[in-house]
């Protein structure tokens, strides 16, 4: 497959995934705007719910449990920008709002697999309270970098570890955790891998695009 056909029919493939998306949620959100509830509302309720979710039953080894009912929330994330497209208001607070408390969730995730390893018997594994570590600084450098670059005037939103492949990630491998444990430590290394492998990914597109200017 020529590369600029491959190009194409993933970009016809994520239109169509948007479409579907689109048509899942502007029932609930049309429902949610009738009743006068704020984009932002959605948004906090969803982080606080998440966040809740991921702190409670992580650390206690809860994973299917956590992973179902963090997707169910993770579904506010997707709702409130539907709702402020649907109203016709959308906002550069709202867009900041949601990208900021994402953030929080990323964080609840990882702070609760954390301790999850840190009460680990007979002993804290301490290579895995590293790997969580790495997971959460990779996640918030791939935020980061997109929006620093794009502060430049610069585009970086190359590389496979943006936060919803990141979660679908989490959420296969802690699903499989629910039957061996091991699992969550292999999806805990594979997020924190496929995190810092984007970062670098956007650092070297960034240096191509700033290169010229330094001429």
């Amino acid at each position: 497959m020529a590369p600029r056909y491959a190009d194409q029919t993933m970009g016809t493939l994520t239109e169509q995934g948007r479409a579907v998306i689109r048509g899942v949620m502007t029932p609930p959100a049309r429902l949610l705007l009738r009743a006068k509830v704020s984009p932002d509302v959605v948004t906090v309720v969803g982080t606080i719910g998440a966040s809740a979710v991921a702190l409670w039953f992580l650390p206690r080894g809860m994973f299917w449990q956590a992973t179902l009912l963090v997707g169910l929330f993770a579904f506010f994330d997707a709702l409130d920008g539907t709702m402020a497209r649907l109203s016709g208001r959308p906002s550069d607070w709202g867009a900041f709002l949601d990208s900021t408390l994402d953030r929080v969730t990323d964080a609840a995730v990882f702070v609760a697999l954390a301790l999850y390893y840190a009460q680990s018997e007979p002993e804290a594994d301490v290579l895995m309270v590293g790997a969580c570590g790495l997971a959460l600084v990779g996640s918030f450098l791939v935020s980061y970098a997109r929006a620093r670059a794009e502060g430049l005037g610069l585009r970086a939103d190359v590389g496979f570890g943006e936060r919803t492949e990141r979660l679908v990630i989490l959420g296969v491998f802690a699903l499989l955790a629910a039957w061996r444990p091991v699992f969550m430590d292999v999806g805990v290394w594979v997020l924190a891998a496929v995190a810092w492998v984007t970062v670098l990914q956007r650092m070297v597109v960034v240096r191509r695009q700033a290169a010229p200017r330094a001429t």
